[in-house]
């Protein structure tokens, strides 16, 4: 009873926002659009005219606007989770947690590597990246992210912690097969099943990590650290002893950072795609390479064309169109003779294509989207070509491939400063706005007792050092998982017992987000391709 009468008191259900709060969310909305709208601005006239109408702006804007969107309802889920271990334990008052967890997760967001954001892209059916800026590619982007937008407001709605990433992924998935069985092939056809089975064991081990991590540390503590104030449940509204506080803050920190610098990235990915389909000109190229790396680039092209050459199998039909073998062997993932000649010759027309012009910002408008979409494929092709070691490269032309894919990396890969920070801004707000229903939930609904001060610090540990491990790699893991698992791993290495109705819809909503996912968005995806 009295655990239920703790809990109670310091419900963030009972929290009202500030005046300073409300503050600081306007400044914030405002200063974001501002930055944003200025910098778009400058990058589409620096880089000249790009479209002779409205229309690509205004798919521009309601892309944009999706997109950022869904990173506002991530908000709503996964930021959310960072805060609850630190309200619930007394360490920081609801609102200045909210605040302090949105400025972190920017800093995370803007220091982000970007790995993540394209090894989710790396999912999406070639025939569609390559048609981004077309009715198909816009139908794909608005299926995928309005489907996750819906369950993720679905299940927020119920205050359950679903994984915004599980739901990306979900969709992404039901966009592959939706669009391989409208082209009259199999559905399994439409997904890199690969790259889909490594995500995938990423967001199955993240929630088994963090359970099992979080009890084993809580343990640990329990025999090395004797302090009986570590594992004592807050009394009242009480804030714990200082270093305790320091320790839960520090932890909460690092799982914003951690969540920025990972989920984030997801909507950088999505937001990139859609530049590049509608303003091909300004965000297709690195216009901002230095032209000396420039040269470099062509030199290294060279190379790897005549490393390449060394490895055309003899009488082997030359590649009429190397486009198409290409696209056909990242779908298909069988290799062929006509693999490597199409490769060697679509590098080398990349690299004339790059000198002809001397710079990645000279590129003319009406060959830009040609021209990344031969690196797009030469480089995904290089890449299945190092993973299934479908032919063994002597050391110097695995060294060349491995320069060259770097080289054509810089060119296409890159996030520029605005967008990271229109995301975290988004992601800051969400969390300004819907963080109760799922703090309330991880904070009073997963155990039967309340949070002690080192069940608050196991748990976050255990989820920032997962995720953090997780960005490194470039493999998304969900914030929602990793955290709400690591509070009932603790509760039940403290066996404080489980409230097993919570557990059990925790683990209904994991289970069924991916099917959901993937029939929403296929099901959307087909709508969308009918009315563009």
């Amino acid at each position: 009873m009295n655990t239920i009468v703790q809990a109670a008191r310091v419900s963030p259900a009972d929290s009202k926002s500030t005046p300073l709060t409300a503050a600081i969310f306007v400044v914030l909305l405002v200063a974001g659009l501002l930055f944003s709208a200025y910098s778009l601005r400058a990058d589409v006239t620096e880089a000249g005219p790009v479209a002779t109408s409205w229309l690509p702006y205004i798919l521009l804007g309601v892309a944009l606007l999706i997109a950022l969107g869904f990173e506002f309802v991530n908000g709503f889920h996964d930021t959310a989770n960072a805060v609850a271990t630190v309200i619930y334990t007394n360490s920081m008052p609801a609102n200045v947690a909210v605040v302090w967890s949105g400025c972190f997760n920017f800093l995370g967001v803007l220091m982000s590597s970007g790995a993540v954001a394209f090894g989710i892209i790396s999912l999406l059916p070639v025939e569609l990246i390559l048609q981004v800026g077309s009715s198909s590619g816009f139908a794909m982007v608005f299926a995928l992210l309005i489907a996750a937008i819906i369950w993720n407001l679905g299940t927020w709605a119920l205050g359950l912690p679903a994984s915004s990433s599980h739901t990306m992924i979900g969709s992404i998935l039901g966009v592959g097969i939706a669009n391989a069985l409208m082209h009259g092939r199999d559905g399994t056809s439409g997904v890199d099943w690969a790259q889909a089975s490594k995500v995938g064991y990423s967001l199955l081990l993240s929630p088994m990590v963090g359970f099992g991590c979080a009890a084993l540390l809580l343990l640990a503590l329990r025999a090395l650290v004797k302090s009986r104030e570590l594992y004592e449940a807050p009394v009242g509204n009480t804030p714990p002893p200082w270093y305790i506080r320091g320790l839960l803050i520090l932890t909460c920190t690092g799982v914003s950072f951690a969540h920025g610098s990972n989920d984030g990235q997801k909507g950088m990915g999505l937001i990139m795609l859609i530049l590049v389909g509608t303003v091909p000109m300004a965000y297709a190229l690195n216009r901002a390479m230095p032209v000396d790396q420039v040269t470099q680039f062509v030199a290294v092209t060279q190379v790897t064309q005549q490393s390449l050459q060394k490895y055309v199998v003899p009488n082997a039909l030359a590649a009429a169109e190397p486009r198409t073998v290409l696209s056909t062997y990242i779908r298909s993932k069988e290799m062929t003779p006509a693999v490597v000649p199409a490769l060697a010759a679509l590098t080398g027309e990349i690299g004339q294509a790059v000198k002809l012009h001397g710079s990645l910002a000279k590129v003319p408008a009406e060959t830009v989207g040609n021209v990344r979409n031969d690196m797009y494929l030469a480089a995904e092709a290089m890449r299945l070509l190092d993973k299934s070691k479908a032919l063994p490269f002597d050391q110097d032309t695995a060294a060349n491939l491995k320069a060259f894919r770097k080289q054509l990396d810089d060119a296409t890969k890159f996030i520029p400063l605005w967008v990271k920070v229109a995301v975290a801004i988004a992601l800051g707000l969400g969390t300004m706005v819907g963080w109760k229903r799922i703090v309330v939930t991880v904070g009073e609904k997963i155990g039967k007792s309340h949070l002690t001060y080192a069940q608050g610090a196991s748990a976050e540990l255990v989820a920032m050092l997962t995720i953090g491990a997780a960005d490194v790699y470039g493999l998304p893991v969900s914030t929602t998982h990793v955290l709400s698992s690591g509070v009932a791993g603790t509760m039940a290495a403290n066996r404080s017992g489980l409230q097993w109705s919570t557990v059990r819809n925790l683990a209904m909503a994991w289970v069924l987000t991916l099917p959901v996912a993937i029939l929403l968005s296929g099901s959307l995806f087909w709508l969308f391709s009918h009315i563009f």
